[in-house]
């Protein structure tokens, strides 16, 4: 029997990634938070203030029996554009940068293997910029923000970004999906 591990991606909003890794199988729980940072549990408004150094990521616990870190890799990279240095669409700060937090060496050689190999194979226009860095603490974002897109499909927002890209994830994973 398998047992579940973690990954930890920040690709911008996380409103907008946790509805698509939630429909994946094998992945038990997504969690929405702040890691990347100096300052312990950090509040959203200090994340966004830009002064923590956190990133707004997405905590995900899969059964790599089930779904692999290189299928969650490659929904990461597919999703968001990693290409664009501290921004995703609007958003602008370091807060939404593109950074894969690695939990072990054999997780690091899988994202940079994966980051090249996306590279290569010229999907985006610009190269890959997505950081990869070693996991040190994760902070849990404050339960409002937890299934912020279940909670809230009416809000503009959600209907106007989010989904449009769980439209595309659907078509381009269905495969990959619960």
């Amino acid at each position: 029997m398998s047992t579940s591990q973690l990954a930890t991606f920040g690709s911008g909003c996380f409103w907008c990634s946790e509805p698509l890794f939630k429909d994946l199988k094998g992945v038990s729980q997504v969690t929405v938070g702040y890691a990347g940072g100096a300052k312990p549990n950090p509040t959203y408004e200090q994340v966004c203030d830009g002064t923590t150094g956190h990133a707004e990521v997405i905590q995900v616990a899969f059964d790599p029996s089930v779904i692999t870190y290189e299928q969650l890799l490659e929904v990461f990279f597919l999703t968001h554009n990693p290409t664009t240095l501290n921004r995703q669409g609007n958003d602008v700060g370091t807060q939404y940068r593109s950074i894969v937090f690695f939990h072990d060496d054999q997780q690091q050689k899988t994202a940079e293997a994966v980051k090249t190999k996306i590279d290569n194979e010229k999907i985006f226009e610009a190269p890959i910029v997505t950081a990869i860095e070693p996991f040190k603490d994760f902070y849990p974002a404050e339960s409002y923000h937890q299934d912020y897109y279940a909670k809230n499909p009416d809000a503009g927002y959600c209907q106007m970004v989010i989904d449009p890209k769980i439209a595309k994830f659907r078509k381009k994973f269905a495969s990959l999906m619960k």
